[in-house]
């Protein structure tokens, strides 16, 4: 659980980061701080349309670490510094995070307590479409509780063998 002055810490952290990573057509998905002995982990994690690559980390690392430099955000504590990517691990909680996992299996909660899993047909900026075993779904994400993109194995794949991609 974090103090109050953790989740300040964190805010000011972000707030510094959201203008310049956008600049970079970054979005700022979340800003962890964590003790580590005598130091701290800071944890940013980005995401962009078409998804990040590990030139965009690379890039929004020096761009991070330029932007804490110039700010007293950080205090005199050393620190080490993490930029990933999103992750699939971390629920889908704005309308960006469904339409970047569009056609990906999901399982939602909903505020009902009922659950539903299904592929991204399509989402707009109030709702989603499930495609769940042939039927489509529209849920607003206001009646989502969690949600969560499914890990899959033995997706269906086209004859190049990927998903989505074709054959040159």
């Amino acid at each position: 659980m974090s103090t109050p002055r953790q989740d300040a810490t964190r805010d000011r952290i972000e707030a510094e980061l959201v203008d310049p990573l956008r600049a970079m057509a970054l979005d700022v998905e979340a800003v962890e701080v964590t003790p580590a002995g005598k130091r701290r982990v800071l944890r940013v994690a980005v995401d962009k349309d078409g998804g990040v690559t590990l030139d965009d980390v690379a890039d929004a690392t020096r761009e991070v670490s330029r932007v804490l430099d110039e700010s007293d955000v950080m205090g005199e504590m050393p620190y080490t510094l993490e930029v990933t990517s999103r992750g699939v691990d971390r629920p889908l909680t704005l309308p960006r995070h469904w339409r970047r996992n569009q056609d990906r299996l999901v399982k939602a909660t909903l505020a009902d307590g009922s659950s539903l899993t299904g592929r991204i047909v399509s989402s707009t900026e109030d709702s989603v479409t499930l495609d769940v075993s042939g039927t489509q779904h529209e849920v607003a994400y206001a009646d989502v509780a969690k949600a969560l993109v499914q890990i899959e194995f033995n997706r269906k794949t086209d004859k190049s063998g990927t998903p989505g991609e074709k054959d040159d």
